[in-house]
Parts: C-alpha cells; structure tokens; sequence
C-alpha cells in the first residue's frame, strides 16, 4: 500500500482536483492506496470540501487539528495515521503534480528508501524564490547542513523512515531536516513544478526567516559558537589595542585622552554582551519548551 499525505491550508478550491488526479495515477500504478489529507485549521471552506471527498471515497481520510499549528506539525500528524509501505508526503496547491508519484515510486523500487523530487523549472513567483534561497541559506550556514532550496517535503518515503522520524521527540518539527538527519539511502529525481493553482503561499520573508531561527536553535549550537569566537576575537582585539595603547602613552604620544572611543567601546561590548545573554535565553527558552512535552498537534476530527 502507498499513503499518500498532503497538510491541507486555504485550499477548498483545489482539493477535488488534487484527490481525482491522484486517483488516477494510483490506478495507473496498480497499487493500494490511501489518501491522507490534514486540515490545519484552515479559515476557509476545506474541512467541508474535505467531509464531501471522505463520505464519496472510502480510500480518503480527512483528519483536522484543533488550531492552526504550521504545516510541518500537519504534515506529521498525517504521517502518524499511515498505513503504506511507502508514504508520499505532498503540498495541496498542486505545485507538486501528482503524476510524479509514478515516477517517484519506479526510482524507490530501484532499491531506494528516500526519493526526493527536485522541482525543474521552478514556477514560482521571483520573491518566492528569493525568500526560498536566502532561507536555505541562511539555514545551510548556521545548521552546517547543505540543503536543496529546490527540494522540498514532496517524495515517497519507506515505511521505517517515516517510524524513524516519528521516533525524533523534538518540539520544532521540520519535516526535510529530519529525513535528512535520519540517513538511509536516498536519492533524488528531477520532477515537473507547476505555478500554483489557487491562492498564495503562506511564507513570506519574516516567516521563513522565523522558521530558520526556530529550527536552527533547536537543532544546532552554532550561534552559541559563533558569538563564543567573536567573543575571543573582541578579546584579542583588544589586548592589541592595549599594548599598542601603552606603547604610546610609554613615549608620549597620547596628547589627549580618548573618552568618545572609551564611552564606544563601553556600548559596544554592552551590545555583545545583552546579545550574548539574548541567545543563551533562547537556547534555555526553547529548551524549557521541550522539557514541557506538549504536543506538537492535536486532533479535533477525524473521518
């Protein structure tokens, strides 16, 4: 069996066509299926569209979270009610065109547990990408990963993977950083990407940005490191500073003391010290949170 998984968010519109073109490509495959679609409390019309699609095929089911809690925490909370061997995991807007599943799942029958698509000709607006790539990359150098910003959560997955990053307890839940860190052999294929159907993405700049510091902070250390060396640079910095400073005052060469660079170098060093104390919260901020247990979704409804 194959299960197919798609968090569903502002949506209504494009759902029937999603579900009837992954019926017809399941058909084409020949295998079992089920199709998985999660409501992340979306402030439209979805969760009805979704009841609609649920009571007309048996091989649908609808699952919706008591609130809003992001796309990756849908994503798993599909991903928990899976039956398949194999698990696609896709977007609803149809940018991931479902006739790539055939494709997707020919390579994993080629031994692979992870298939991951590569979007070709990526169909997104210039600010969607933009926001995409300085995203990847502010998230590749702080995580030391080395993240595709043209790969994204669409692939087919081995049922063990997917038990494996159920396995992961961390409250930030980012769906492709977990594949990533799990292992196993995986590959990638390049796939159609089509312009969105309806609507408008749900990322913008801030948001992407807020996710990075999320998931960085909750996976990494590097910001911690980083201010640790600026730290030992400010300090070597200035114990030059102080002996050249001495050398000059020994020769009398300093004509007038320096307040303004004193009362300076006093705020500068404030800044860094506050920012220092700034991450530390952070980092016990988000350790608190993880101490806590909550979970990271719940579910309202299910059919």
């Amino acid at each position: 069996m194959i299960s197919i998984v798609s968090p569903v968010y502002r949506a209504e519109k494009i759902l029937p066509i999603l579900v009837s073109e992954i019926n017809l490509v399941m058909e084409r495959i020949g295998e079992d299926y089920e199709i998985i679609l999660v409501d992340d409390r979306s402030p439209d019309n979805s969760w009805e569209v979704m009841k609609v699609l649920s009571s007309q095929n048996p091989k649908i089911k609808s699952i919706r979270l008591s609130r809003n809690f992001g796309q990756h925490s849908a994503i798993f909370a599909g991903l928990t009610k899976t039956k398949g061997d194999w698990v696609v995991v896709m977007d609803c807007d149809m940018q991931d065109q479902p006739k790539e599943i055939a494709k997707l799942y020919k390579k994993a029958l080629e031994g692979y547990d992870i298939v991951l698509g590569q979007r070709e000709n990526r169909k997104d607006k210039f600010l969607k990408k933009l926001s995409s790539k300085l995203f990847y990359k502010v998230f590749n150098y702080l995580s030391g990963g080395q993240f595709n910003n043209e790969i994204g959560n669409f692939g087919i997955y081995k049922k063990k993977v997917i038990d494996s990053i159920l396995n992961i307890n961390d409250y930030i839940k980012f769906f492709p950083l977990f594949i990533n860190w799990v292992g196993f052999k995986s590959t990638s294929i390049p796939i159609e990407h089509s312009s969105r159907e309806e609507g408008k993405s749900s990322y913008s700049i801030s948001r992407l940005l807020k996710l990075a510091f999320n998931v960085i902070i909750s996976f990494s250390d590097k910001p911690l490191r980083l201010f640790i060396n600026f730290g030992l640079g400010i300090s070597i910095l200035s114990f030059i500073l102080g002996i050249y400073y001495l050398y000059l005052a020994v020769t009398h060469r300093i004509t007038q003391p320096g307040f303004s660079s004193l009362i300076l170098s006093i705020w500068f060093l404030s800044g860094i010290i506050i920012s220092c104390i700034g991450i530390v919260g952070v980092y016990l901020g988000k350790t608190f949170d993880q101490t806590k247990n909550r979970p990271t979704f719940i579910i309202d409804e299910e059919l």
